[in-house]
């Protein structure tokens, strides 16, 4: 019943690895919960954002489409506006009447 030195030696050997195995298994559940974690918490803000932009285009209509032509462009009553008191304006019907003289 004696067991010999290399029987005894391959046995602590398995028991080591059986060890092994479970503190690598246990820090691998203890990642995966992690990461679970971290993935609900960032669903929770992605949830959180996509309602607030909701929120905000539903309270302004068409301020989320920049690349509507009402937006790309000036209307005529700001183009009118800037131009009113603006030296452009001045000189453009300056030279406009120096045309009608010529």
């Amino acid at each position: 019943m004696a067991k010999t030195f290399n029987a005894l030696k391959a046995e602590l050997l398995q028991i080591k690895e059986e060890f092994e195995m479970k503190d690598i298994i246990q820090n691998l559940d203890a990642r995966k919960a992690a990461i679970k974690t971290k993935q609900k918490e960032e669903m929770k803000l992605h949830k959180k954002l996509t309602a607030s932009v909701k929120k905000a285009g539903k309270q302004m209509p068409g301020s989320l489409d920049f690349n509507s032509p009402d937006n790309m462009y000036y209307s005529e009553k700001s183009t009118e506006r800037f131009l009113e008191n603006h030296s452009i304006m001045d000189a453009y019907n300056a030279s406009k009447l120096d045309q009608e003289w010529n």
